[in-house]
């Protein structure tokens, strides 16, 4: 009798990991149990075909230990913590209700008032569901009921909710900065620029739109604008100072170098404790209610870490990480191919999974090859924060619509916020290829500081 014979090219082995984890995420499965089942079946696999080494799977332990006192990654709850105070006590609230009195006489000056509320919140803590679950439900509403129109309301603030993707102290450019293996001081000073540019250009689009078709954004009533220069002051002073104080208490110790992230997140927290209290606004069920998120989001991170520690264990065991370096080391157009390809996979990943996944198991692949190349990781790390900004705006899967329609009201739509967002892709895409194109614009203020 003739034997059945399974042939199986086992170079393949590792790439076809990232297929198993795509299908299994794909399917619902919570991505830290997917990434360390698919570790333990490929390992398994490669074991019984002879090309894996099971002593690959005894640093599992030490890499484990070594995530849990990574010192840079202990920033993540100091700024979640800060970004969820921020929304809970109503200091997010009150900014935007004085910029949106400030700009009232504006055609679309609700809308820059939420554009310019964005930077500011993303400045203080760098969370964006924080700050587009805070706008969408404060800022909405308001929006509408004064005649805006639906795209434009919705897509300005899931817009700018996400500018605490690039600009400084971010969440995201904390993890990149663990995975690339920089300063993550350095990364936040490179950030800024690019932030405020993005800023900028949102702020721009709003001024034209409502411009070119005042119908789109009505100013506010003459009744709710009647308020005296004094208290007008007064007022934007009450609301100004908290995240100013915030601001230069978290972006200001780091770029001064008096302090690391992770310092200034904690002494963010405190901060915004303080101001909390002294808005009497810090109360025992929002501080029960803010610890809870914060642990919540943290314990998630962890975890995927942990996945994702196996599944690169054994992804490097079968070879995958030689596969995937030549692959891309060698793709047609050498330094630009290599830009253009690591930023269509992020981009399109984004559309599914959230950047702490893509930063823990794809960026790693990129880094070596971006060593190899000779690229300033510094900048690299902010091209590959503002695509995925870009990409967290992104229908039919960003993660801000997401946010944005959980607390949308009914008369609201999806597709008015599919449509909505168009306008700032284009935006922020357009301010992708400026700093690609021009790196000065990144690595300006990190020489300026060296220097």
């Amino acid at each position: 009798m003739g034997e059945w014979v399974i042939e199986i090219d086992t170079n393949w082995l590792g790439p076809w990991m990232f297929v198993a984890a795509f299908a299994l995420l794909m399917l619902g499965y919570p991505v830290a149990f997917s990434l360390g089942g698919v570790a333990l079946l490929f390992a398994g696999i490669g074991i019984a075909f002879g090309v894996f080494d099971p002593i690959f799977l005894t640093a599992m332990p030490e890499r484990i230990f070594g995530t849990m006192s990574n010192y840079t990654l202990l920033a993540i709850p100091y700024f979640i913590f800060m970004g969820s105070v921020l929304e809970k006590t109503g200091i997010a609230e009150r900014l935007l209700e004085t910029m949106g009195i400030l700009f009232g006489r504006v055609r679309g000056g609700l809308a820059l008032a939420v554009v310019l509320v964005g930077a500011l919140l993303a400045a203080t803590t760098g969370v964006v569901a924080a700050t587009v679950v805070a706008m969408g439900l404060i800022a909405l509403p308001v929006m509408l009921r004064y005649g805006y129109d639906k795209q434009l309301a919705t897509g300005v603030i899931a817009a700018s909710g996400t500018l605490g993707q690039i600009i400084p102290p971010s969440v995201v450019l904390v993890v990149l900065g663990d995975q690339l293996g920089v300063s993550v001081g350095d990364l936040f000073i490179g950030s800024l620029l690019p932030g405020l540019i993005m800023t900028a250009a949102f702020a721009l689009h709003v001024l034209v739109i409502t411009w070119l078709r005042p119908d789109l954004a009505p100013p506010l009533p003459e009744s709710l604008r009647q308020i005296s220069r004094r208290q007008l002051g007064r007022q934007v002073l009450r609301a100004m100072l908290p995240p100013l104080v915030l601001i230069l208490l978290v972006l200001g110790s780091i770029f001064f170098g008096l302090a690391t992230p992770t310092e200034a997140g904690a002494m963010g927290c405190l901060g915004t404790i303080a101001l909390a209290y002294a808005n009497r606004q810090l109360t025992w069920g929002a501080l029960q209610e803010v610890s809870d998120i914060t642990l919540r989001t943290t314990t998630m991170v962890i975890f995927i870490l942990f996945g994702s520690t196996a599944f690169s264990l054994v992804f490097r065991g079968l070879n995958g990480d030689q596969f995937m370096f030549n692959l891309l080391a060698n793709l047609p157009g050498g330094t630009w191919g290599f830009i253009g390809v690591s930023m269509a996979v992020v981009f399109v990943l984004g559309f599914f999974i959230d950047f702490f996944e893509i930063a823990f198991i794809v960026v790693p692949l990129f880094v070596p090859v971006a060593k190899y190349l000779g690229l300033d990781l510094i900048w690299y790390g902010v091209i590959l924060g503002t695509n995925l900004q870009t990409s967290f705006l992104t229908p039919p899967f960003g993660f801000a619509l997401f946010y944005l329609r959980s607390v949308a009201p009914p008369q609201v739509s999806t597709q008015d916020i599919y449509r909505g967002v168009v306008p700032f892709i284009l935006l922020q895409l357009g301010v992708l290829l400026l700093i690609i194109l021009f790196p000065n614009l990144v690595s300006f203020l990190p020489a300026l500081g060296a220097g």
